[in-house]
């Protein structure tokens, strides 16, 4: 069977909102150092090798908006989909502690193999489907871990982040701090985007309408607290984007 970088769910459903999982696999594709980073299994488990329990909800959260969802296959570690090219982090050498040692020694060329066979038609894929509606709303899901090593724990229970778009974010922002059992954070537990990433290739550059979601991952671990997850939020973004008229 070929090797896909991504896979797309529910291609076909005819609603505008387009929901994207940048880190949604912890996988090494066996072209990439043999299929092994050198990097424990333990540590592939964790949130520095794909964002915890997002790809359940990012499928999840799709199918109840009624539209397609596109999901990486690959790690984050292998190189970093939500990364613009020229990004000292696109390929990550050390990440919370855990040195990743197949990366420390790719040069130029491998990068640019990685790119070309990974991060390059995973972003095609997602232009394509970002371009079917004139309208398309993005949706961006990640997950993060409640705590990094050697630093205070997280209070978030979700995190909303923008920077040059705010018509989706600022109303959906208000409207969940309406939620009396969550913690939401601004730009929080990372601040805004970074030049180049996903969300600034395929929606600020477009004038597309947009949010990127970040979810702790102790809540959405399990089949069920996704499925949970995608029903609550769901109602919340199409209520937001009709009050807000994007």
């Amino acid at each position: 069977m070929n090797y896909t970088p991504y896979q797309i769910e529910g291609p076909s459903r005819p609603e505008r909102w387009l929901v994207t999982c940048d880190h949604a696999s912890n996988a090494v594709p066996a072209f990439v150092a043999g299929g092994t980073l050198g990097v424990a299994k333990a540590d592939m488990a964790r949130h520095i090798a794909y964002d915890v329990g997002a790809a359940g909800l990012a499928t999840a959260l799709a199918e109840a908006l009624n539209g397609p969802a596109i999901l990486s296959n690959f790690s984050r570690l292998v190189i970093d989909p939500n990364r613009g090219e020229d990004d000292p982090t696109l390929v990550m050498r050390l990440y919370d502690g855990t040195v990743i040692p197949a990366n420390r020694s790719a040069d130029p060329d491998e990068i640019e193999r990685r790119l070309n066979r990974l991060y390059r038609p995973y972003h095609t894929a997602l232009a394509e489907l970002a371009a079917r509606r004139d309208d398309t709303v993005i949706v961006s899901v990640h997950s993060f871990t409640r705590q990094l090593r050697g630093r205070p724990p997280r209070p978030w229970h979700i995190g909303l982040l923008y920077a040059a778009d705010m018509r989706l974010a600022k109303p959906l922002l208000a409207r969940l701090r309406q939620e009396n059992d969550l913690c939401v954070g601004e730009n929080e537990p990372y601040g805004g985007h970074l030049p180049g990433d996903a969300i600034a290739r395929h929606a600020i550059a477009y004038e597309r309408p947009n949010v990127l979601i970040e979810l702790r991952n102790d809540l959405i671990e399990t089949p069920e607290q996704q499925a949970r997850w995608a029903a609550r939020l769901a109602p919340i973004l199409q209520e937001v984007a009709e009050q807000a008229g994007v």
